[in-house]
């Protein structure tokens, strides 16, 4: 991970720095947000950390005019949740306290970055797709990785990198969904002064980014048709035109593709082209969905438990082994990104000693949060559980977040609101915990709003109303 840090050297910022490089990450430093900028025009950073004396509300707005998309977390002497809230309020993910705490920063760190994600997986299909995987990494050879959205290509892609020659290297990752057509061929390829309006500086663009090591090309099959031309023509010559340049700059890299679609059909369609199809597509790794490799749900489950458990500094609980079983039996159409929510929600939810079934929520075809237990109708007309002969989960249920007893909304509405509280108001980092579009989010919210009670708003914990 390439962390750039935005401060003085001096004092609690150089220790931070030094705990960020023991736990591997490229560190380089910018006196200042000017500086910042040009470093990251001109050799890119994963992740911003900046010392709240800099105006970080100014900074967010420069980076978005530059089209740079870098999480930056803030960092600050002591613990002042006024400090922190305006850091939050300025666009910050997170807010890290100094003098800076060892175990805190390395969780910050996975948690904005993900770069830490490790490619876990027990279940045979897996076992022969990293194989696979292994076999292949030391070549040149372009992958083409498939597989339903969520199942962890991009994880995969880390994995060949990693067991590649290239390892020491870059590893950068570009969405080709997330960017807008007009701005994709400048972020692949860079653009030069005055390219177009917004182009203030000189910035290389990701292929340049990753020379020497591995770019991966994230949901390529949403790449437009005329860029893809352009695309193979980098590929094939190794060599990139930044949009307003002169003249071409070599690259060295190996591409990673990934595609949730099917792109012989898209071939087929005209919507992708077939010189580039067999260009990216000289190794094939087929990630199965979650459904067809059951042995690796429990020990995703349990790493994920642990994982959220240390980010939100609660309890590393066990997960109970009634809530194991209904795990498994899930579907899991969101596949392991599904799964990582739902464990996040469950280690925010649960107390006593496991989390059980009781913590575990999922949204249905409406995103309405609900337990994936089978709801039944109480006499008195309020959500209970079917699960009457499990009497430890029942006790749980009422002792650890009072489900029996009250509705569905009612039980959805706290786990919002108290969500919200944790992310200090952040509407997008809840909606990401949540698994629930932000759309979704705020339109609850305005319901709530509307029903009388007190919402979080962005960079304060709120203040629930009495219900």
């Amino acid at each position: 991970m390439r962390l750039l840090i935005v401060g003085t050297l001096e004092g609690q910022l150089g220790a931070a720095s030094q705990i960020a490089m023991e736990r591997g990450a490229k560190v380089t430093h910018a006196n200042d947000v000017d500086t910042a900028l040009a470093i990251l025009r001109s050799r890119g950073a994963d992740l911003l950390m900046v010392e709240v004396s800099h105006n970080i509300p100014a900074l967010i707005p420069r980076l978005r005019a530059e089209h740079f998309s870098i999480p930056v977390i803030a960092c600050g002497i002591g613990t002042d949740p006024k400090v922190a809230a305006a850091a939050i309020r300025g666009g910050a993910k997170e807010y890290i306290p100094l003098p800076p705490d060892a175990e805190l920063i390395a969780a910050v760190l996975e948690a904005v970055t993900e770069d830490s994600q490790s490619f876990i997986y027990h279940d045979a299909i897996m076992k022969n797709v990293a194989a696979l995987a292994e076999q292949v990494a030391p070549s040149e050879a372009s992958i083409l990785i498939t597989g339903e959205s969520g199942t962890g290509k991009e994880v995969m892609a880390r994995f060949v990198h990693q067991k590649s020659r290239r390892a020491n290297k870059p590893f950068v990752a570009v969405n080709c969904a997330a960017i807008p057509e007009n701005l994709l061929e400048s972020e692949l390829f860079g653009h030069e002064k005055g390219a177009f309006t917004g182009a203030v500086a000189r910035r290389i663009g990701k292929f340049e980014e990753a020379d020497g090591g591995t770019l991966l090309l994230d949901e390529i099959s949403e790449m437009d048709v005329r860029l893809q031309a352009k695309l193979l023509r980098a590929i094939q010559e190794r060599q990139v035109d930044r949009v307003g340049g002169s003249k071409p700059v070599n690259v060295n890299i190996r591409i990673i593709a990934t595609s949730n679609r099917n792109l012989q059909d898209a071939v087929k369609s005209g919507n992708f082209r077939e010189d580039l199809f067999f260009r990216l597509n000289v190794v094939n790794l087929c990630v199965p969905p979650l459904r067809e490799r059951p042995a690796d749900i429990e020990i995703l489950s349990k790493h994920f438990a642990s994982k959220y458990a240390e980010i939100n500094q609660s309890p590393d609980r066990k997960i109970s082994d009634d809530a194991i079983a209904m795990l498994k039996n899930h579907r899991w159409p969101g596949n392991v990104r599904e799964l990582e929510n739902a464990i996040h929600r469950a280690v925010l939810l649960a107390s006593g000693d496991t989390i059980s079934t009781a913590a575990i929520l999922l949204p249905d075809a409406s995103g309405n949060l609900s337990t994936m237990q089978t709801p039944t109708m109480g006499a008195s007309g309020v959500f209970q559980s079917s699960n009457e002969a499990d009497e430890d989960s029942d006790a749980d249920i009422s002792n650890a977040i009072g489900l029996v007893g009250k509705t569905v909304a009612e039980v959805e509405r706290d786990l919002i609101i108290d969500t919200l509280k944790h992310c200090l108001g952040n509407r997008t980092h809840a909606a990401n915990i949540l698994g629930i579009s932000i759309r979704t989010l705020r339109n609850k919210l305005n319901q709530y709003n509307a029903d009388g009670m007190s919402v979080p708003q962005p960079g304060d914990t709120g203040t629930r109303a009495p219900i």
